[in-house]
This record gives structure tokens, sequence and C-alpha cells, in this order.
């Protein structure tokens, strides 16, 4: 199993070097290729994904990314920021479908800011569009108005095609669990989100065992805040996405706790942490590298046909919380405070 490994920039190359230790604990025929990405790739190169890095993720069964950016990259040019290598490997690797859980552990639940009897058992999955939509849409731009104002523009679109194959995912993702499945969409303002709603509406005939619901975006975010359990799976555009699946991070008391993977047609993915580089705390042994792992034990699942693998670490993983050990990040009164490393250790011990 050949698994192209990306750190990228800030805690990035903390968070990854502890899952590899955890991967490499599980003592599998797996091999890793290191390969620059980001901020620390554009150090290097000049480009933020360039031709080298691509390649070895083409070549590759699964990535394991860690995330990018800076506050030093900010003034550069779009197409040069760190954050263009995560859209470019999305695109030219064809990752279509983003699946973000949310799920809360029963020892965090008092570190939610929601009440823990709203969270408690909390158990969602997200899927978003991950190609289509506001961010890829052309024309995009800002131009001067003949009165002299400048103008800024984007294109938001979907092909009934792209729409179909995402709510594929979704009813596929609804039956393996609870076989409901919340569309989220805008189509009382946008036509987008009409053809949304339709292609989707439509395909529910095929899995007639799936219970379909529909919700406006707005409405949905206000529901993940006061009955989030009333989800099970969610699926929904590009943008749309992007914003409540970091709402729902916030139910489960940490960003640092959720993983996520992006899958192509045949199941090849890139998997990562949600959260971001936090350059703030980058090198002192403060991030929470849990979401990392999780990540990896996603990549076992869905791209490696490691599922008993996938379970070890899910299992270390609560292992660990449930002895209260906790980095800054999820800590309580009461649990013990520890590290990256430290954290890392743990939960290689408690494969063990």
């Amino acid at each position: 199993m050949k698994i192209a490994v990306l750190p990228g920039d800030g805690i990035g190359p903390e968070i990854v070097g502890q899952t590899i230790k955890v991967l490499e604990a599980l003592k599998l025929n797996m091999s890793f290729e290191h390969a620059p990405v980001g901020g620390a790739a554009y150090d290097l190169t000049g480009e933020p994904l360039p031709a080298a890095t691509l390649a070895a993720a083409r070549r590759a069964d699964a990535v394991l990314f860690g995330a990018v950016g800076g506050p030093q990259y900010d003034n550069l040019p779009r197409a040069k920021r760190p954050e263009q290598a995560i859209l470019g490997l999305r695109k030219e690797l064809g990752l279509f479908a983003n699946l973000r859980p949310a799920i809360v552990y029963p020892e965090l639940a008092g570190a939610s800011a929601i009440k823990p009897e709203i969270v408690a058992g909390l158990d969602i999955l997200i899927l978003r569009e991950l190609t289509g939509d506001i961010y890829f849409g052309q024309p995009r731009g800002i131009r001067q108005l003949p009165n002299g104002d400048r103008e800024g523009f984007d294109t938001m679109h979907y092909s009934e095609s792209e729409v179909r194959r995402i709510a594929h995912a979704g009813f596929r993702a609804a039956m393996k669990r609870s076989k409901r499945l919340c569309s989220v969409d805008k189509a009382n303002v946008l036509e987008t989100s009409q053809l949304w709603r339709d292609v989707v509406t439509a395909l529910a005939a095929e899995y007639p065992e799936v219970e379909l619901s529909h919700m406006y975006v707005d409405n949905a975010a206000m529901q993940l805040i006061r009955n989030p359990k009333q989800f099970d799976v969610m699926v929904t555009g590009n943008l749309f996405g992007d914003i409540l699946s970091d709402e729902a991070s916030m139910l489960t008391g940490s960003i640092g706790m959720l993983p996520s993977a992006a899958l192509d047609e045949k199941g090849k993915g890139l998997y990562e942490p949600i959260h971001g580089s936090a350059p703030d705390i980058a090198g002192k042994n403060l991030a929470n590298p849990l979401a990392t792992m999780l990540s990896a034990a996603m990549m076992l699942r869905y791209s490696l046909d490691q599922e008993a693998a996938a379970a070890k670490i899910e299992a270390a993983v609560r292992k660990v919380l449930a002895s209260g050990l906790r980095t800054p990040d999820i800590y309580q009164p009461g649990t013990q405070k520890v590290g990256t490393v430290e954290m890392g250790a743990a939960v290689v011990a408690a494969l063990s």
C-alpha cells in the first residue's frame, strides 16, 4: 500500500509525524513517500503544488495530508498561495466527495460549547461536494465599473451530473447508517439549488429504503445547534458544506478532533484533519494529533480496505480519551494535559 505523505505547513509536520508512528505500529505492508506541499513547497520551488508532489499523489493508493498556510504567505498572488495546493489536488485527482464525520465521544461531551445533553452521543456524517460550486465557477474576478466603483464577482453553478454523483454518495452512505438523508440547499433563492433539489428528489426513487428530507441552509445552520441529533447523513454543495461542517465541528468540543476524507469515483482519497495549520502553536508541542490519526483510520477503511486496522486506531483513540489524557484544546479540569508527542505515544501504546 503506497501512501503519499504531504505534511504541509504550521502544525502539519507534527501531527502527520505522530500519525505515521501510529500507522507503522499497525505493522501493515505500507510504504510512505513524503513530498512538500503548500507554503513549504512554495519556499522550495516557488509553487504550492509542484509537479513532483502531484505525481507522487497520483502514484499513491491514498494521500495523507497535514495542513497548509501561514501569515507569511498572505500577500502572495492568489495562484501562489498555499491553499491553492489543496484545491489543485482536489481538482487534479477528481476528489469530488468530502466526508466529514462529527462524533461526540462521551468523554468530551462536556468540552462542547453546547449543553452536554444536546450533543452527547452525536454521530453525524456530512457529505460536501468538493469540485464544483462557487469555488471553481467561472467567470470570477474583480473589475472596475464605468462609474469608477470596483466590483467583485464569482459564479455559482452545478451540472446535473455533478449533483447526481454526490447525491449517490449520500444515499449510499445513508444505506450503511440509519437510512436518513437530509439534502441542504437554498432552493427558495438560488437557481443552482433548485436544480440540486430536483436532481436529488428524482434520485431518491432508486433508494426507496432511505428517508429523504430537504432543508434550507440557513435553517440547517440553526438546527445543527438547536437539535443536531435529528441528522444522520447530510449532503450539500461545496460552499454550504464548507460552512456547515465547520459549524458541526464545534459541537464536538474541538475542531482538533475531526477527520475528513475526499474521495474520487473509485474510492481513492485524500485524508486530512479539518483544522488549519495553526501557525501560532506550531513547533510548541501543543497541537492535537487525534484528528489526523482518525483521518488515517478513514484512509484505511475507505481507500485501503483495512477495516480491522481502522477500527484499531479508533479504539485506541477512545482508550486514550477514556484514560483522561487531553491536549490543550480539549483539556478540562480533572483531566491530564499532554502535548502532541505524548498524545501520539499514548495512542501507539494503546494499539498494543
